[in-house]
């Protein structure tokens, strides 16, 4: 489905205006509508659709991959994680296999969560700092 022009250019101003945390719950959510349309597309034998949206996948979780900071502790495990996952959807992409792209959808989902989750706990602790304090 091709987006108008309006939507194309409300969407890349959402993105162009975004901080980096937004921008990466908005790569979680898109993997996960890739991921969906790569199942849908197995369960309705169009192999193309399921194809395409398996390489968005991966190109996703590569991005991850290549935006993880070495400095951090979680990034080795994160790294191992994205690696799993990558091998796994291309796997799914030879064989077709709806089972794989549902277990990396678990843990995409898993991990989409969290962030959503952290970005949330992350937000309260800044409007508490900005709330003066009583004497």
């Amino acid at each position: 489905m091709a987006l108008s022009k309006g939507q194309a250019i409300y969407q890349s101003n959402s993105i162009l205006t975004s901080k980096p945390e937004e921008l990466t719950l908005m790569l979680y959510n898109g993997l996960v509508k890739f991921l969906i349309q790569a199942q849908k597309g197995m369960e309705e034998k169009n192999i193309q659709k399921s194809h395409d949206n398996l390489i968005k996948a991966q190109n996703i979780v590569i991005e991850f991959k290549a935006t993880l900071k070495p400095e951090y502790e979680i990034s080795k495990a994160l790294g191992l994680l994205y690696d799993y996952m990558y091998r796994r959807l291309v796997e799914a992409n030879l064989q077709k296999d709806g089972k794989i792209v549902s277990e990396v959808l678990g843990y995409v989902t898993e991990l989409r969560d969290a962030w959503a989750q952290a970005m949330k706990k992350n937000k309260e602790q800044e409007v508490l700092q900005h709330i003066p304090q009583a004497k």
